[in-house]
């Protein structure tokens, strides 16, 4: 008989992470203490709030027996993403910066999912402290939230329920023999390259506010910036690449980021087959933007060829990592490049980034299993098994990857189709319901890079809302919630 669903377990956890939504608010209030503007005091009511309902949550789970099962994690997972936008969304609608509470929840859940898509048309008007934590919720759903908890709170410490159900992609590397000391050793190196990065902008031209907003937000694969023309407001070449370069980082498998950082194991690298492929998409979707911009636009130096491929270099880096930053309006462009564009929102990184999508590792998996069915027709008796850095993927995965991909473009479909109601037009409903459930960002037309999502009607909001947390966490997570046997006692 299946075990009664512990609630009071879930109520205490879910305390336990406002409460951590707390520590971060007041990291935001003090940004806005420094720069004593008027977002401190909504700050600090938000924080006393969030504090007030983790210590409820807490309480009304205090006796709660503290196992926790398969159930429990899922539903935790899921809703935790709700609660921390619920309760982050409070310092925007205190300080009047915005005004909606559709248009709060929404602004937070696209930074707590790293999508990036904004309501906000004039981004420059928000105070210092609201621009960091606008940036800082980014940064926390990048590694995520939950594993953030497994890594400080010790009473989560172990708990592959929890880990499995918020790892983004289709596999996970365990760098440690505990679940607890693996997110430890993800967030250490995920607090470090962001260290690392901001001082490199800073370097570049940035000032020490900024440099920190966007390194949280880059590492993040987020994509909220502090300005309103994003990375095009720095013509700055060195801080566009050290943009790129963190881009390239953060799409990438941080597994293998560690072996190679932490352990000097350099090898791993260019062993991976997924990493290979997505570098050499990098190269080739930027190629061929640079030579459509070229015919197009018209290169006659160095200087502007060099332009124009930094140019096209940013933008594929910043689509396929489902970052969202911009230097140019692809939108200006010719609409073939907005069609590759949206194959790499499609595509996404590498499993086990913080970049969204379908995952590299899993559209590799599709083609290779492909070529392998084709060559089965001719050679029937021969046993071809599918392999991945040389080893045997089982049947099991590859089928539940197909069962992924086939979900996950059903769900693009039907979801275009309700955008579309509306009154947007196809397309625009196409591109804005790929850039939520991807994590991008920017979609197409009113929704590109120039434009926002802020004359989108209450209900597209809500339900967008909705596609960026179930993108954000892989369907199944979401998903699973919704299917009565999972409630089943």
């Amino acid at each position: 008989m299946t075990k009664t669903f512990n609630y009071r377990l879930v109520f205490r956890i879910l305390g336990l992470l406002l409460c951590t939504e707390t520590f971060f608010l007041l990291l935001a209030a003090g940004v806005a203490l420094i720069y004593g503007e008027s977002d401190l005091l909504p700050l600090l009511e938000s924080a006393g709030i969030t504090a007030l309902g983790g210590l409820l949550g807490y309480l009304a789970g205090l006796r709660a027996p503290r196992q926790l099962g398969v159930r429990e994690g899922y539903c935790i997972v899921a809703v935790v993403w709700v609660f921390f936008s619920l309760f982050g969304m409070l310092p925007f609608l205190l300080n009047g910066s915005i005004l909606s509470p559709t248009d709060a929840f929404f602004e937070t859940m696209s930074g707590f999912t790293t999508t990036g898509a904004s309501v906000l048309t004039d981004i420059e008007s928000l105070p210092h402290g609201l621009l960091f934590w606008r940036s800082l919720i980014q940064w926390l759903g990048g590694m995520g939230i939950v594993v953030l908890s497994l890594a400080v709170l010790p009473f989560l410490g172990g708990n592959m329920q929890l880990f499995m159900a918020e790892v983004p992609g289709p596999t996970y590397d365990k760098l440690q023999p505990r679940i607890k000391n693996t997110a430890r050793q993800l967030w250490g190196l995920y607090v470090v390259l962001t260290g690392i990065e901001a001082i490199m902008l800073y370097i570049g031209g940035m000032s020490a506010f900024d440099a920190v907003c966007h390194a949280l937000t880059t590492m993040a694969t987020g994509g909220y910036s502090t300005k309103q023309a994003s990375i095009a407001y720095w013509d700055s070449p060195f801080i566009q690449y050290t943009i790129i370069l963190f881009m390239v980082l953060a799409g990438t498998n941080f597994a293998l980021l560690y072996w190679a950082f932490i352990k000097r194991r350099f090898d791993k690298l260019w062993h991976d087959e997924e990493l290979r492929t997505y570098l050499l998409t990098i190269a080739a979707f930027t190629i061929a933007i640079t030579l459509g911009l070229v015919m197009y636009k018209g290169v006659h130096s160095a200087a502007d060829f060099e332009s124009t491929f930094r140019e096209s270099l940013f933008q594929v880096v910043s689509i396929i990592t489902t970052t969202g930053f911009s230097t140019a309006d692809f939108m200006l462009w010719k609409p073939v490049v907005w069609a590759l564009l949206l194959l790499l929102m499609l595509s996404g990184g590498s499993a086990g980034s913080t970049s969204g999508g379908l995952k590299i590792i899993r559209l590799l998996l599709v083609c290779k299993n492909g070529y392998y069915e084709m060559k089965r027709l001719i050679h029937p008796k021969a046993i071809l098994p599918v392999r991945i850095n040389q080893h045997v993927v089982p049947e099991n995965t590859i089928s539940n990857i197909h069962a992924f991909t086939v979900i996950y473009v059903g769900i693009i479909i039907i979801s275009t189709f309700v955008v579309a109601l509306s009154g947007m037009p196809l397309g625009e409903s196409f591109g804005a319901t790929l850039t939520a459930i991807s994590n991008v960002g920017p979609g197409i037309g009113s929704c590109g890079p120039a434009g926002s999502f802020a004359a989108l009607p209450t209900f597209t909001k809500w339900f967008l809302a909705f596609i960026m947390l179930i993108g954000r966490l892989e369907l199944f997570t979401v998903l699973v919630l919704f299917s009565p046997t999972f409630w089943k006692k």
